[in-house]
Parts: structure tokens; sequence; C-alpha cells
């Protein structure tokens, strides 16, 4: 009779600069999006746990907040969220984008990860669509002189090369544990806190500059109809007028088509028809008062 095999779980953290694919590469793990994505960077603002299982391991994802210099209470929050992160995990990914060189971002990051003890650390160079077979090893070279790594993998988080690679790599890391999660489920925040997040990710995606960083979005209302359809209510703080009547758009055409693309995204996540409406309100200085950093979700653990 064949032994079955022994059921392996444990977390791990996704670290890296801001912008390099983190949670490209989670949703790509998971098989849905449960990670917003943007161009701008510091697009995550909390750490998220993404699920991934089968039937021999259970890997829960942190997807951290890039690692930064802050300069505002929110960005402290941030920066503490991803550095707490690395020592409660059971493996970290230093995740890279392989076409740019090492920058000071990089060092700073890695300075960090040295401290941790006792966890393995791997370096995954993403983003090796962007450059040609020939200039991965010296990228490799250069990252193994700064620091010592459990493994190297690269892959590419967009389209999915050689992260299966990484996931059976990662799992011969873990120890033998239960499985934390029901198999079906794909991420432990509640369905609200992830609307938000696809929220601001719509808006992220429509507006420019400034913008993006002095927007926080809170459902505040979700109720269910007798005939299915879900109701949201979601109110968008900015920090100033100017601000609001750029989301607003003229006419308000671009809340309106933030609204559209943020509901088909609920309706895929939720599998009901949504009635979502949205409201945007000043709060000034929000980013850094603490009362309302809590409301919206950025409590220090």
């Amino acid at each position: 009779m064949t032994q079955k095999k022994k059921f392996k779980s444990g977390f791990v953290a996704i670290v890296g600069r801001p912008n390099v694919g983190k949670s490209t590469l989670m949703n790509q793990v998971i098989g849905q999006k449960i990670a917003i994505m943007s161009d701008k960077p510091q697009t995550t603002r909390n750490k998220i746990h993404g699920v991934y299982t089968t039937d021999e391991v259970q890997i829960v994802f942190l997807d951290t907040p890039g690692i930064h210099k802050p300069n505002s209470k929110l960005g402290n929050y941030m920066v503490k969220a991803a550095e707490s992160a690395l020592n409660e995990v059971d493996a970290i990914l230093y995740l890279t984008d392989v076409s740019e060189s090492i920058g000071g971002g990089d060092r700073y990051i890695m300075e960090q990860l040295k401290k941790v003890k006792d966890t393995p650390v791997f370096l995954v160079l993403n983003k090796i669509d962007k450059i040609h077979p020939e200039q991965m090893l010296p990228v490799i070279e250069k990252f193994s002189k700064q620091m010592n790594f459990t493994e190297i993998v690269p892959v590419s988080a967009l389209n999915g090369n050689n992260v299966n690679a990484l996931l059976d790599t990662l799992s011969k890391y873990l120890q033998e544990g239960p499985m934390y999660y029901p198999a079906d489920q794909v991420t432990d925040h509640p369905e609200q806190f992830v609307c938000a997040e696809l929220i601001r990710e719509k808006l992220l995606q429509q507006t420019r500059e400034e913008i993006p960083h002095s927007i926080a979005v809170e459902i505040e209302s979700m109720s269910v109809q007798s005939n299915g359809l879900v109701n949201i209510g979601a109110v968008i703080y900015v920090e100033r007028d100017s601000q609001k009547g750029i989301i607003i758009g003229k006419q308000g055409a671009l809340l309106k088509e933030v609204g559209r693309q943020a509901r088909e995204d609920m309706e895929k996540l939720l599998g009901s028809k949504i009635y979502l409406e949205l409201w945007v309100k000043v709060n000034k200085d929000w980013r850094n008062r603490e009362s309302l950093l809590k409301t919206l979700g950025y409590r220090e653990e």
C-alpha cells in the first residue's frame, strides 16, 4: 500500500519595491483577481491574504505594500505592515523586475531581508518576457553578490511562465501542517474590502498624477434583495475640492465609467447582479488622521 503524502501548509510573504508585479503574481497564482493592479507605485496598502490550495499543500500569500521610505502616517503604516510580515512567515518571495537595474530601493529591502533569521528567501526574477534569455545570467550574478538566496526562480507573473515551477519549489520548503482555510476560499478578506479595492483600482486607472494617493474608498452599505440583486453603496474620499471635481469628471462621466468597470469586476467576484452607488466626499488630509485610517482598515496589528 502506498503511503499517503503528508499535507503541507505555510504563510509566504511577497515583498519587493513598488510596481514590480507583486499583485500580478498573487492573482496569477490564485487564478482570479483579489489584489488590485495599477501602474502607480504603492497601489497595495494592506497585507492581502491570498490562499492557494491543492490536494497536497495550502500556501497563504501575504501581498505586502511596497517597502519604501514613508512620508505620511499612511506611508508609515504601509512600511510597518510590510516589514512586520517578514517576521511571521514560513518563506519570503523577494520579487524584482528583471528589466530594471538594481537600485537603492532593492538594496534597502535586501538589508531588511538579511535581518530575517532562519526563513528561506527566494529571489523571484519577474518580467522575464521583457528581456532576452542571455541577459538573465548577469542579473542573477549581480543579485547573488548582494545576498545569499535559498532559491532563484525567473518568472513572468503576467503570462504565468514558470509560476507553477515556483509553487512546486516553494512547497518543498514548507512543513507538514493543517489546512488553515477551506479548499475553495481564495482570500481571507471580507467581500466589502475586495469591492472597495476594485473601485480604488478603477480610480487609479482613470486618474493621473497626485490623485491616486489622495483616494480612499469605504463601502458604507451592502445588502442583498430577495431577487438576488446586491446593492452596494460606496464613498470615495479625497483630500481637496479640486480632486472631487476631477473624480466626478465632466457631467459625471469619469465617475460613471469607474462605477461601470468596478461593477463588472464585482459581478464576477460575487457571482450576482450588482447595483452600485458611488459618492465622493472631501475629507481634508485623511492620510494623516489616525481615526479615519482605522475606519478605512489601516490598523497596526
